[in-house]
């Protein structure tokens, strides 16, 4: 299908939550055999490293004139793809990661310039300069949409590459082995992007993706006929939770919970049975998707500003990346999971509210990586009050490790949460202490449990001084943030 469309940059959060895991600047690449056709193109190399594999992410814009004809531009388009492929196969026969789980995506972006024929003819067949904002976006790690002003917002093409189009349109060799370009439109790339909203959900659509193309092709029957339809397909099946199923159980495993949690059994069973629940908990998974990315992209914002202030950059960035990654590799489960703790709070009887409580809670995509939200009491002499609690954050994360006894713990999250009242208004002040753990094994887990309950007896024990020194040689984070800004705000 093709159609002129204006549109706007619409990419949602998940642009800026990739961000954080791209590697390095985005490369601009020459593609073969492009300069016979009478359009100007531009081509970059993205290189994000997930927690689950590796995403390299091709972009391939090309400027039409305005009146191009819709045989032109079905030709133009072949040849740009052709190229792409080429490119690609040239690519992957090089790289020293070819055996690494990864998976390879190109997004096509068709558009249209009243000036596009002349910048042809007087500019050459490939004008691949870029004014300084273009630059600015790349070295700031955004995503590849240009900040155009709405006045000046690119006329595009909207097309597809459904399963249908490589079935008869181009017949590419789409098999198990080796690394296969998934094509997207801009237009597709863009709804994935806003549908899916978390970096683990998109790594799994892209497999679910590549899988259903293969057996397309392979029986020669389309599964899915449009983007659309199976991204609708990947959120609506069960296999959605299968990952946090296998953390839940896990957890039941080792003794910290002690049933499976009812939360996960209700939204899948109605995911199973495609109940007239599941999209309530579709909706409600967005919702705290969206909530849980706001949050965390304050916490980055305030945190990049307080190191910016006392180091470089370049020192800097390799640790400011790794915790960022811990609060955004949550899948849209364990957001919501995270979120409905959060958000619970105001609901709680008030005695509970006044003396402050404890809630311990886990990343339903990351079985090493733990969460304790303290709610801190309003009774300013309690226990559990701010005053109390957010001078130990630290100890609190350390003491929460030695209790947890499983090899994979590698992080605690402590959220110390305070609900403020003012004028008619509720704000949230959140504490954050990120605290990586030294990787420990069974025996050695199991040795500290043991260590903990003499301590608890009072005897004194070096070895948990120990682990406390290794701890503190690991990068950790603290700060503090008002939801929303308060102008009074120290």
């Amino acid at each position: 299908m093709l159609n002129s469309t204006t549109a706007t940059s619409e990419w949602g959060h998940l642009a800026d939550e990739l961000a954080c895991y791209l590697q390095a600047a985005a490369s601009e690449i020459v593609l073969p055999n492009l300069q016979t056709i009478e359009a100007r193109y531009e081509a970059r190399q993205y290189h994000y490293q997930l927690r689950l594999g590796k995403l390299q992410l091709l972009t391939l814009t090309v400027t039409l004139p305005s009146e191009t004809s819709l045989a032109k531009i079905e030709s133009v388009r072949m040849a740009a793809v052709k190229a792409a492929l080429a490119w690609h196969k040239s690519y992957t026969s090089q790289s020293k990661d070819a055996q690494l789980l990864s998976y390879e995506v190109l997004v096509v972006d068709i558009q249209f310039s009243e000036h596009a024929k002349n910048s042809i003819n007087n500019g050459g067949d490939n004008d691949n300069s870029s004014d300084s904002d273009n630059n600015r976006n790349i070295e700031n790690n955004s995503d590849f949409e240009s900040n155009s002003q709405p006045s000046k917002l690119p006329k595009r093409l909207k097309h597809a590459f459904a399963a249908r189009y490589f079935m008869e349109d181009l017949v590419v060799d789409i098999s198990d082995s080796g690394q296969q370009l998934q094509i997207f439109s801009w237009h597709d790339w863009c709804s994935i992007m806003l549908a899916l909203q978390t970096p683990c959900e998109l790594w799994r659509f892209l497999g679910y993706h590549l899988e259903q193309l293969q057996q397309s092709v392979s029986s020669h029957i389309a599964s899915f006929e449009s983007e659309e339809r199976i991204i609708r397909q990947f959120l609506s099946s069960v296999s959605l939770f299968n990952h946090a199923i296998t953390v839940d159980n896990a957890l039941i495993k080792y003794g910290i919970q002690q049933a499976p949690n009812s939360a996960l059994i209700a939204m899948s069973l109605a995911q199973k049975n495609q109940s007239k629940t599941a999209p309530m908990y579709e909706r409600h998974m967005a919702q705290a998707a969206t909530l849980w990315s706001q949050l965390s992209a304050q916490m980055i914002h305030t945190v990049s500003a307080e190191l910016k202030a006392k180091a470089d950059k370049e020192s800097i960035t390799p640790s400011f990346s790794v915790w960022q990654q811990q609060l955004l590799d949550e899948s849209l489960f364990s957001r919501h999971e995270l979120i409905r703790t959060l958000y619970r709070h105001p609901k709680q009887q008030q005695a509970l509210q006044k003396t402050g409580y404890v809630v311990h809670q886990h990343s339903y995509e990351n079985l090493g990586r733990h969460y304790v939200l303290i709610f801190y009491g309003q009774d300013v002499q309690g226990q559990n009050s701010k005053a109390a609690i957010q001078p130990n954050l630290q100890q609190i994360a350390q003491d929460v490790a030695t209790r947890l006894p499983m090899a994979e713990l590698h992080h605690v999250i402590v959220l110390g949460i305070d609900f403020i009242s003012e004028a008619g208004e509720t704000f949230i002040d959140i504490d954050l202490w990120i605290q990586p753990m030294n990787s420990m094994t069974q025996r050695e887990r199991q040795l500290t449990k043991q260590i903990q309950r003499l301590k608890q007896q009072g005897t004194e024990q070096p070895t948990s001084k120990k682990l406390t020194q290794q701890a503190n040689d690991l990068p950790q984070v603290r700060l503090n943030l008002s939801i929303p800004a308060r102008k009074d705000k120290p």
